[in-house]
């Protein structure tokens, strides 16, 4: 069951409107790596999860990611001002002035509609918590891109908002994967000698190559 509070999860301004701006931040609405993916991609995962407190955390990000889908649609919403006038955005969507009037829609920045193909879900908790980790990183990518190119600092007060929160739950699927490592398909694959060998197929090898013998410890890549 989910409950709906009328407020936001954090204070949502702009200092002026920016529809330009606007489609860009469609992207963190209805993107490949935006809220609504992660909301349900962390409740669709959760429901067959076995261990009690990490699917209620599952389900607990889950909602938290749709209080997040919640303000940048609002954020969407103010930067748009109160016009329909599609020559108030120069390049991008413009779906939202002949489509949507102004309604922040189901679509990135490019005007391509949500869809269910950004959700990836395989049962097995441990590629799941990875799936999850990578997703948190990739927000943080698009927040910190979309923090860059704008000056408006109460925008930027949002998405630093939000960018914290990506790494809270960044932190969450790390320690609960530190839990579980050990488990699914970590347990069932990766346990024959082949699984420990590294082959250096750049030549020449450079001098002191880590794969100057057969069974060997592979690069730190540091």
């Amino acid at each position: 069951m989910f409950r709906h509070e009328k407020r936001l999860f954090h204070p949502v301004e702009v200092e002026r409107p920016n529809p330009q701006y606007a489609a860009l931040m469609q992207e963190q609405l209805g993107g490949a790596n935006g809220e609504l993916k992660a909301a349900m991609q962390y409740m669709a995962q959760s429901f067959r999860i076995k261990d009690k407190e990490i699917k209620d955390m599952f389900m607990d990000i889950a909602a938290e990611e749709l209080s997040h889908m919640e303000m940048v649609a609002e954020t969407i919403n103010l930067l748009n001002g109160h016009d329909v006038n599609y020559m108030s955005t120069d390049v991008g969507e413009i779906e939202t002035h002949v489509l949507l009037g102004l309604n922040p829609g189901l679509m990135n920045s490019s005007g391509y509609s949500w869809t269910g193909d950004y959700v990836s879900v395989t049962g097995d908790l441990c590629a799941d918590l990875l799936s999850n980790i990578a997703s948190e990183q990739r927000a943080k990518v698009v927040y910190e891109y979309l923090y860059r190119q704008i000056a408006d600092k109460k925008v930027r007060a949002t998405i630093d908002f939000l960018l914290n929160r990506e790494e809270a739950h960044n932190a969450m699927f790390r320690e609960a994967f530190n839990r579980v490592q050990d488990t699914g398909s970590n347990k069932d694959f990766g346990v024959t000698e082949d699984s420990r060998l590294y082959f250096d197929l750049s030549t020449p090898s450079p001098k002191g190559s880590l794969n100057s013998g057969v069974n060997t410890t592979p690069p730190s890549f540091r």
